[in-house]
């Protein structure tokens, strides 16, 4: 449990970057693994991504989105459904949260027998973003003798509705998010829906990852104004890096909420001695109680118990832990 790790589980971080093999997807698996203690905290998580195996977002690889608004659609009303499923389970009788529900039901987003797999609903909500107009004035169904809208095609608009279509029971995804935050206020809980693996899923070409990773990040701006829905986002330092200097992202400096995952001397040395500890055997060895504060020096006294003073003896040679670190660092 390092500083980046309690940074994330008090709530006060959203974004964790980190170099290749840091430590990101260990602290999304833990999140994962905690989920029972977060509940009783009233905080419910959902991943929007497989933790192993075959990456949720692997077929927009081959069929991506045709633009970068597109993708910020395409992340808002993923995350939207998943919101769906949980109100469905929590909170299904409040008025925002039966308005949500229907209108995923009747978009093809959120059946009522069954829940989709995330691939499954991942490919229902790109086919709706791509059948989706900027404007649904086209798709109003009107009465045959009287001209009034009866209803519409797709009531779900990326955009606010103009009057016809709000008539016609058309709502913005802003709006269904706005219902969604009222619904779990309500219960009360909040939401944290974790995104990891990104860099896996888009690793084989530059442009889609640079074009999906900007728009997730719109997307989280859009959504930051909601208490009770955080987007938690694990990513590689090289990937942010090619995102807002290779490629360019103004809107890089609203991202405040964020923490990078960085092994220093002083981290790895808590890191040892708390493994180490996770021993009765080594415990009792050097004489330490199961319950006796770890602070730093504490640390330092349990590893001069546990190695040598040098490996390489000589007055010039480093201390054992220095000498550990010169032999890893480089992996």
């Amino acid at each position: 449990e390092t500083e980046q790790w309690r940074s994330i589980a008090s709530g006060r971080v959203d974004i964790v970057y980190g170099p290749k093999g840091s430590g990101k997807s260990a602290l999304y698996a833990l999140l994962l693994d905690r989920a029972d203690s977060f509940f009783d905290r009233s905080i419910l998580m959902v991943s929007g991504e497989n933790p192993r195996g075959t990456t949720v977002f692997n077929d927009l690889v081959s069929d991506p989105p045709t633009s970068e608004r597109e993708f910020v659609d395409l992340w808002k009303l993923y995350f939207l459904v998943l919101v769906g499923e949980v109100l469905r389970e929590y909170n299904p009788g409040s008025n925002g949260a039966k308005t949500i529900i229907a209108s995923l039901a009747e978009a093809g987003l959120l059946p009522e027998s069954n829940r989709l797999g995330l691939k499954a609903l991942l490919r229902a909500v790109m086919d709706y973003v791509r059948r989706g107009p900027e404007s649904f004035e086209s798709e109003i169904k009107l009465h045959p003798v009287t001209g009034a809208p009866t209803g519409i095609a797709g009531k779900i608009t990326f955009r606010e509705p103009d009057a016809a279509g709000a008539r016609a029971g058309a709502l913005s995804v802003e709006s269904l998010f706005k219902m969604a935050e009222a619904a779990l206020t309500e219960v009360p809980m909040t939401l944290w829906i974790l995104m990891d693996r990104l860099d896996v899923a888009f690793a084989d070409s530059a442009q889609l990852e640079a074009n999906a990773h900007r728009a997730l990040f719109k997307a989280y701006l859009d959504l930051l104004g909601l208490d009770h829905i955080r987007l938690k986002i694990f990513l590689r330092t090289d990937v942010w890096r090619r995102i807002t200097r290779d490629q360019g992202f103004r809107e890089a400096s609203h991202i405040t909420r964020n923490t990078v995952i960085q092994w220093d001397k002083p981290s790895l040395i808590n890191l040892v001695a708390r493994r180490a500890v996770q021993s009765a055997e080594l415990l009792q060895y050097c004489g330490f109680a199961p319950d006796e504060p770890l602070d730093a020096d504490r640390q330092q006294d349990l590893l001069a118990r546990l190695f040598p003073d040098q490996v390489e003896v000589g007055p010039n040679k480093p201390r054992t832990f220095d000498w550990i670190l010169g032999r890893t660092s480089d992996g």
